[in-house]
């Protein structure tokens, strides 16, 4: 095999191969002699195939299961000769024509070409300084929280009298499209909340003033964008019988109320919603703290990224772009935008995610940062309850892709590496309101490139093949 380095430039490694002819018949002729002692066609004895027979009816499969096993060796010998790790799988250009190499006639030549990972050196965490934003949790969203939960959790009696918004009524109800009664337009003893807006617009409303026994038929027009197609924008009639209309009865946030909710005193209570809340603004202060620091991050390092993984990394955020689109998901802000803007956006975004990829990696590498076979196996139990019933075959399924058990390990390598950057970081607390800790993050900002100070330097050629080797 002939390895030849045909361009080198930024991350590209372009590598010719030639393999000769020669070289693969010889390998042929070894590979037929290897199994002719256990060849068995019929009209020879066994062991008795002349080898031309043999490659005649098996040297184009075994000619190909050569050429893929030097591709394979070609590969691993550019890599080593590149002193570097592959950003993405190598791409292969044929330059032969296949029948010729197959027939022994031409030499087989391809070109290699790969995109190596870049070189830098990362920002120590320790020179970063980020605010975090914490909340405390006043006693008002308690009281709030509480009385969101009575309300939601209240009952209803009976009463006498026409139906007011607000309450209860337990109805049976028949709907029509032409006249014909239509696929799930109907139920019986459904109870319904006038005003909780749970029914086509204007069915709670018509049955405003309705009586217990009392039968009512609706008009109703569906929504031109209701979710079910075939109904949407049709008008519908539906028959209507009241069995019962009943009033709220108003809960009292007292111990009684806590054992119905499975507690002894409402003060267990009003502690288990404080919780609650302490732990929604823990989640929060750290998503806020992680985004200042992938900010930091962002601005401390460039250097040249590899095409591939930009490439594949926009990929895959345009598919769900279009995704959303198709299902009528569209951001304000991008609606006016063309394909031509959103796609540069797009870009850049990818081009910040590959490049923090990079160096959260180059971080957690240096302090050694692991996940453990524990903790992936803890992820694939959490995603097998996703599905009950099928714990098992999910569980299997991981297990023989390494590729989805990659895509479990890689956000709690994140986190972790994230974790280990955050204690050595210089991190300023800031009290603010909850409010304002639950704010959207402003846009991302890639109108000002990094400063020459807070670029991270590629490392030395030295270095680098130091590092490679080990």
């Amino acid at each position: 095999m002939q390895l030849t380095e045909a361009q080198n430039e930024g991350l590209l490694r372009v590598y010719r191969v030639v393999i000769p002819a020669s070289d693969l018949q010889a390998e042929l002729d070894a590979k037929i002699k290897d199994i002719q002692p256990k060849v068995r066609i019929n009209g020879f004895r066994p062991g008795k195939v002349p080898p031309s027979h043999i490659r005649k009816v098996y040297g184009a499969g075994m000619m190909q299961e050569i050429i893929n096993e030097q591709v394979q060796k070609s590969t691993e010998g550019a890599l080593r000769e590149a002193k570097a790790r592959p950003a993405v799988e190598p791409k292969l250009d044929l330059k032969s024509d296949l029948t010729q190499v197959q027939d022994g006639k031409a030499d087989l030549t391809f070109d290699l070409r790969i995109e190596v990972m870049p070189e830098f050196e990362p920002a120590d965490p320790g020179t970063i300084a980020i605010t975090r934003p914490v909340a405390p949790v006043e006693d008002a969203q308690v009281d709030d929280a509480l009385a969101n939960i009575v309300k939601a959790n209240r009952t209803y009696e009976t009463k006498d009298g026409a139906a007011a918004d607000g309450d209860q009524v337990v109805i049976d109800f028949v709907g029509k499209i032409d006249g014909r009664p239509f696929q799930g337009g109907a139920a019986e003893q459904a109870p319904l909340v006038l005003g909780s807006k749970q029914f086509i617009p204007g069915f709670e409303d018509q049955l405003i003033g309705v009586m217990a026994g009392e039968e009512r038929t609706l008009d109703i027009t569906f929504p031109e964008d209701y979710a079910a197609s075939d109904y949407a924008g049709k008008a519908a009639t539906f028959e209507v019988k009241v069995h019962e209309v009943k009033a709220p009865k108003e809960s009292q946030a007292d111990d009684e109320f806590a054992k119905q909710m499975g507690f002894e005193t409402i003060a267990e209570v009003r502690e288990a919603i404080r919780s609650r809340i302490e732990a929604e603004h823990a989640e929060q202060s750290r998503a806020k703290a992680k985004r200042a620091l992938f900010d930091a991050l962002d601005r401390l390092h460039t250097f040249a990224l590899p095409p591939g993984m930009v490439e594949s990394e926009f990929n895959q955020i345009w598919r769900q772009v279009e995704a959303d689109r198709e299902e009528g998901r569209i951001d304000p802000d991008e609606a006016g935008k063309s394909d031509e803007q959103l796609r540069a956006e797009y870009r850049r975004i990818a081009e910040r995610r590959v490049r923090l990829g990079l160096v959260l990696a180059a971080i957690g590498e240096k302090g050694a940062v692991t996940v453990s076979d524990q903790e992936v196996g803890a992820a694939l139990q959490d995603q097998a309850r996703r599905f009950p019933g099928r714990e098992r075959q999910v569980i299997e399924m991981y297990r023989k892709n390494p590729a989805l058990l990659a895509q479990l390990r890689a956000p709690i390598y994140e986190e972790k590496v994230v974790d280990y950057i955050l204690e050595l970081t210089k991190v300023t607390t800031e009290t603010v309101d909850r409010e304002t800790l639950f704010a959207e993050d402003p846009p991302l900002d890639f109108s000002e490139p990094a400063t020459e100070e807070a670029t991270a330097k590629p490392k030395k050629a030295k270095k680098a093949k130091d590092e490679t080797a080990e």
